[in-house]
């Protein structure tokens, strides 16, 4: 009778302790004496206990942060840049056979891979294309971790800083291209109103009863201003005058 319940209470430990239960977004990986045996899908599963281990994967996409480090450019300015890789587990048997910790392995990667892609690239380049720097970064991680069962969703560069005397440099130039643009639209803003009063001019010029009301307008502008002034206004034809008196 002893002998049964032994059996019994053999039987129950094997069956409560060999209880697993994977989420859909799980998978379970079992090893029986060391040795991979198969791969579970989500659910409720069952293992031998002392015999058989389970490790279970997360196959969601993964977002891991690489801490922000120093890089240098091709034309020798260094930078302080941060990165975010979002990742996920395709192959999870490979995940953890392949390779011991595939999220570290990942940051290292890319952490490399920034640093040999940024410099490999101008300031200029690094600054105005970073969709271009990411995508660089991606296809090299993506090739070195697919073989662990990862693929790379994408990677982000969120900050590029750059050290305070570029800084300073680069406000300077960008203040200095400001006022260059600012004296050429005033030119060129002279150079219209020149055309147009020499059109007006031409055209004055072909109706005197137009010009002499121009000079009225011009005469009535300045006797609304009230500071005192005199004003002299002398007939067009003065010159003429002058010489048949002189003569």
């Amino acid at each position: 009778m002893i002998g049964l319940y032994i059996v019994l209470g053999i039987l129950i430990f094997i069956s409560f302790f060999g209880i697993r239960v994977l989420y859909q977004y799980e998978r379970g990986i079992v090893f029986t004496l060391g040795r991979y045996s198969k791969l579970s899908d989500p659910g409720l599963r069952w293992i031998v206990p002392i015999f058989q281990t389970m490790r279970q994967v997360d196959i969601r996409i993964k977002t891991a942060d690489i801490p922000r480090q120093e890089v240098i450019t091709k034309d020798n300015i260094p930078l302080l840049a941060n990165t975010v890789v979002y990742f996920k587990v395709e192959s999870p048997v490979d995940a953890i056979i392949k390779i011991e910790d595939f999220e570290y392995a990942v940051k290292q990667y890319t952490q490399a891979a920034l640093r040999d892609v940024v410099g490999n690239s101008e300031l200029d380049f690094v600054l105005t294309e970073r969709e271009k720097i990411a995508t660089s970064i991606k296809e090299i991680v993506d090739s070195e971790t697919s073989g662990w069962g990862i693929n790379i969703e994408s990677i982000k560069i969120q900050e590029i800083e750059l050290p305070a005397e570029m800084k300073r440099a680069m406000a300077k130039q960008a203040e200095a291209e400001r006022e260059k643009r600012a004296v050429i639209i005033a030119a060129e803003g002279e150079l219209k109103a020149s055309e147009n009063l020499s059109k007006a001019a031409l055209n004055l010029s072909k109706n005197p009863a137009a010009l002499h009301l121009r000079t009225l307008q011009t005469i009535r502008d300045i006797a609304s201003d009230p500071s005192e002034k005199i004003v002299l206004f002398l007939p067009s034809d003065t010159k003429d005058i002058i010489k048949k008196i002189s003569k």
